[in-house]
């Protein structure tokens, strides 16, 4: 066998008739680098990657004897990781496009050629995050909702056609198709590339980042890749490696089988919630054990697209048969799948493996129980029999100041339905004496009559589902929760159920795929019967998109102020992400979403309560509904075909007659239009020097606002709609657009004028430099004047005042978005300081040279005696920063006291540095692109 490269790694392997060179793990486990059995399968793969991409400069032998050094006990070195790909939805997508169409205009100012920025690294982005539901519950909702999206987003889509055009390794995936991660797991994925270098054909294991969270559903088929910020993919696109430390990888052994009743969604709710429990922030979790086998590849899909909400960076399962039974049932090519196990096989990466973790979790199948989460964090676990004590003692909680006193027991009667535990609930005597009169369930069991636009007459509570929302992206990869929810469906159909006529529903398909096997089973009817007609193919509900409710039950929330809910089969429901007027959302599989439609509120024991009548009067229960697992997974074999995914993919990237008409700019450079509110040349880039900024000490800064825990990208960097009394909106009103075309934040993310002013302005957010308010409101200092964050920004601009932000615990956790550090660097923030982040969040604010600085342990901006008066420096920059630096900042007061207290710098690589030290990852790829040329 003739071997060579760095230790001999680069050899052949013969695939039937064809060659191909490839970077031997063994080899390494030859020279005594490691022993692979014992690694993760996790770190073979980044290995493999630094192995291959070997060049004695960016990556040097010394990386490869880095990353081969892991150990449970995970060593303190840093790897450079290449991924072979990068993928992207419209919503963070628009931004990078605008950006390296910024970059391409600044190479031509500079009078360098402006190709020479063009991805290095394949690049996908499929357009699903702009889908709004405005219509819903008739046959026509898709094409209306499209038509609509299309009139909306017409100059954004435009500039990705121009991109896919002016690029040559960027391909776009046209409205219409799915939401990207399912697209990515049902076509993208190839979990190995054959691919051409330097004339030679090369097989590689399929690796990739995304500009989502919930880009790791892809390691459901044993494929590593995870979310990062905009700014850091498109480093990565234009050829930039990811530095990153050696991550600390956690086992999950699974055991025995889920029991008859419960859903993949169920299981990852438990594993979100054990996960939290255990932390995994910044550590790989890869699933192991006998488990494994008794889930199919869309379970396990459906467990790793919630990654970022059990605070792991990726989660993995093994590539073993049943993912290549997963491949061929997709409609991959069965050369390929043959060629996905010999190269798998050859390098030790197929099947079960035990390897060491840093710590191992274990979890048996057959304790999980049908639950939901909420109201407000996917990790916050409700047993479905829990339910209606879950939300009557946070209704109590919220209104417990404005009711009159009452005794334990009147109390502990609403509560509990007369006293019994939550397993022996039963009916209150309703003839017995209450000890006040007005007990809780008088005032906050009120119900108020709506007349619907169609004078259809309703009645809303505390707990009314006002939003009943089958959305991507947790479940819609997965037809055992999607056929059992159309099963449930025509079992309440057929028992004359209806949904009651609050409840806005929807049907957002993950891909067309989904919509093929259910109009096959003959279930598609059934949901279209209760109101479940498709809205749309993409992100909807989740990312914020699910639309406006009707007016009359608006009107209703807001003059009563009813404490409504949401119920939706995605991953997120942060507060005001949903819809802005309601107060409680809560994840849940799809059979269940269908079953709270039905029911029509929250506080219901689904097990004990009937969902309704039937025609003949008799109570209808969840149980009589519910599908047994034997017949869901017969509708599976039937009728999921490998020919519905070589069909709906045949032209994926062609789009449909919209996609066509679209008339976009050609040319090699972008053409501005300096009048557009969607698409904008941003600042960054613009009198851009070619010399290195560096760093500085921070004098005489102001504390634009004062955060508390768990702050998330959602109120730093808002994505769904806003009015025209925020700054963005008062924006666009200045422009002379309506406040009916406003759109959302998240469809003018290619507009920074926009973004910033919607940056902190979550309606929801909460700056505790003010009493009891929300919003995106700050004081002015020393004026001490209230208004907007924006506005103040720009006053403290004005006046020369660098500023910096101080936040509590989990700061920027969420979904990746990268105007969440854009924004905060555009109102001039130079530093944050918090107790802790989340990763993306930090990395993001290292790509736009803002630095994340961190209390030490015990100390927060409560213990200190901070109240966002006081003026602020940060020592110790002046000499230069250093990894994980320990800088000091003196806090003054107004009375001339001061308090000094210690902070790390949150920049763990010494590429991180460079990246501060340069004002943001961009900005060093567009330095190091016009000086080597």
């Amino acid at each position: 066998m003739t071997t060579s490269g760095p230790f001999g790694a680069i050899r052949n392997l013969d695939v039937g008739e064809e060659q191909y060179r490839i970077a031997d793990l063994h080899a390494l486990e030859a020279a005594g680098l490691c022993e692979l059995e014992r690694l993760p399968v996790s770190i073979r793969v980044l290995l493999e990657s630094v192995l291959r991409n070997v060049d004695g400069e960016t990556i040097t032998e010394d990386d490869v004897r880095n990353a081969a050094s892991w150990q449970p006990d995970v060593p303190d070195v840093e790897l450079p990781f290449t991924p072979s790909r990068v993928v992207l939805q419209d919503l963070t997508g628009v931004p990078a496009v605008v950006d390296l169409a910024a970059l391409r205009s600044a190479a031509q100012r500079k009078g360098m050629d402006p190709t020479l920025v063009e991805p290095e690294v394949p690049c996908d982005l499929v357009i699903d995050h702009s889908v709004q539901v405005d219509f819903f519950g008739t046959p026509e909702a898709y094409e209306q909702n499209v038509e609509l999206e299309y009139e909306r987003n017409a100059e954004r889509y435009r500039a990705l056609k121009w991109a896919q055009n002016a690029f040559e390794t960027f391909r776009v995936v046209p409205p219409g198709t799915g939401i990207v991660h399912q697209v990515n797991l049902e076509y993208l994925g190839q979990v190995v590339h054959a691919r051409e270098s330097d004339g030679e054909q090369w097989l590689l294991p399929d690796t990739l980042v995304g500009t989502d969270s919930h880009t790791p559903m892809i390691g459901g088929i044993g494929v590593v890749g995870w979310g990062v910020g905009g700014i850091e993919a498109e480093a990565a696109m234009l050829g930039q490696p990811i530095t990153m430390k050696l991550p600390e990888v956690v086992g999950v052994r699974l055991t025995g089988e889920l029991p008859e009743g419960a859903t993949a969604t169920d299981l990852v709710l438990h594993i979100t919630e054990r996960l939290r429990e255990v932390g995994v922030v910044d550590r790989f979790v890869e699933f192991f054990g006998p488990g494994v086998a008794n889930l199919t590849v869309p379970d396990r899909a459906t467990i790793a697209n919630m990654a970022p909400e059990q605070g792991s960076t990726i989660s993995m399962f093994p590539v073993d048969q049943a993912t290549l039974d997963y491949l061929a049932l997709t409609g991959r090519d069965p050369d390929h799948i043959e060629l996905v196990r010999e190269y798998l096989d050859a390098q030790g990466l197929f099947g079960e493996h035990d390897p060491e973790y840093t710590e191992t979790v274990d979890l048996d199948l057959s304790t999980v129980e049908p639950s939901l989460a909420g109201p407000k964090r996917p990790q916050d676990r409700v047993p479905m029999r829990k339910m209606r004590r879950h939300f009557r003692e946070l209704l109590h909680s919220e209104f417990e100041d404005e009711l009159p006193d009452i005794s334990d027991r009147a109390l502990t009667r609403w509560l509990g339905e007369g006293g019994f535990d939550d397993d022996e609930v039963q009916p209150a005597d309703e003839d017995a004496p209450t000890d006040h009169p007005e007990a809780p369930v008088d005032q906050l069991s009120k119900r108020v009559p709506v007349t619907m636009p169609d004078g259809t007459e309703t009645e809303l509570t505390h707990g009314s589902v006002v939003i009943s929302a089958i959305t991507s992206c947790t479940n819609t990869s997965n037809p055992s929760v999607m056929l059992a929810a159309g099963l449930l469906a025509r079992n309440a159909v057929e028992r004359g159920l209806t949904v009651p006529p609050h409840v806005k529903t929807s049907l957002a398909p993950g891909s067309r795929v989904v919509t093929a096997y259910l109009e096959e089973a003959g279930l598609l009817p059934y949901l279209e019967e209760l109101g479940y007609d498709v809205v749309g193919y993409g992100c909807t509900t989740c990312i914020g998109n699910a639309g406006p409710l009707p007016e009359p039950i608006e009107e209703a929330i807001d003059a009563e102020d009813l404490w409504t809910t949401s119920v939706l089969s995605g991953n997120r429901n942060f507060e005001a992400r949903i819809h802005p007027k309601i107060r409680a959302n809560y994840l849940a599989s799809p059979p269940l979403v269908v079953a709270y439609g039905l029911a029509g509120r929250m506080d219901i024991d689904l097990d004990r309560e009937p969902l309704g009548t039937d025609s003949e009067g008799e109570n209808v229960f969840l149980a009589d509904l519910w599908p047994d697992a034997d017949e869901v997974r017969q509708a599976i074999h039937d009728d999921v075909d490998p020919a519905m995914f070589v069909e709906k993919y045949a032209d994926v990237f062609e789009g449909d007659e919209r996609w066509a008409a679209l008339d976009a700019p050609t040319g090699d450079v972008y053409e501005w239009d300096g009048t557009s509110t969607y698409i904008r040349e941003p600042p960054f880039f613009q009198d851009f020097p070619l010399d290195e900024p560096g760093v500085a000490d921070i004098e005489g800064a102001r504390s634009l606002l004062l955060l508390g825990d768990t702050v998330t990208t959602d109120h730093i960097s808002p994505a769904g709609p806003f009015s025209s009394k925020q700054p963005a909106g008062q924006w666009l009103l200045d422009q002379g657009v309506p406040a009916h075309e406003f759109n959302t934040y998240g469809a003018r993310r290619g507009n920074h004028e926009v973004m910033m002013r919607g940056t902190f302005a979550n309606v929801r957010i909460e700056n505790e430099m003010l009493d009891d308010v929300e919003g995106g409101f700050t004081v002015h200092q020393p004026t001490g004047e209230e208004t907007t964050v924006f506005e103040a920004s720009r006053r403290y601009r004005d006046e020369g005042t660098p500023l910096v932000v101080l936040a509590g615990k989990e700061f920027g956790t969420g979904s990746s978005r990268d105007w969440a550090a854009k924004g905060t660097t555009l109102l001039g923030v130079r530093a944050t300081i918090a107790e802790s982040y989340e990763r993306i969040f930090r990395d993001n604010l290292v790509g736009m040279g803002v630095l994340p600085l961190q209390f030490e342990s015990g100390d927060s901006w409560q213990s200190l005696g901070l109240d966002g008066t006081e003026t602020f420096a940060i020592h110790g920059l002046d000499d230069g920063l250093q990894v994980n630096d320990e800088l000091t900042v003196v806090a003054e007061r107004d009375d001339g006291s001061s308090v000094e207290f210690p902070v790390t710098a949150q920049v763990s690589t010494p590429t991180a540095v460079t990246y501060v030290e340069h004002g943001g990852i961009l900005h060093a790829v567009l330095r190091r692109l016009l000086t080597s040329r």
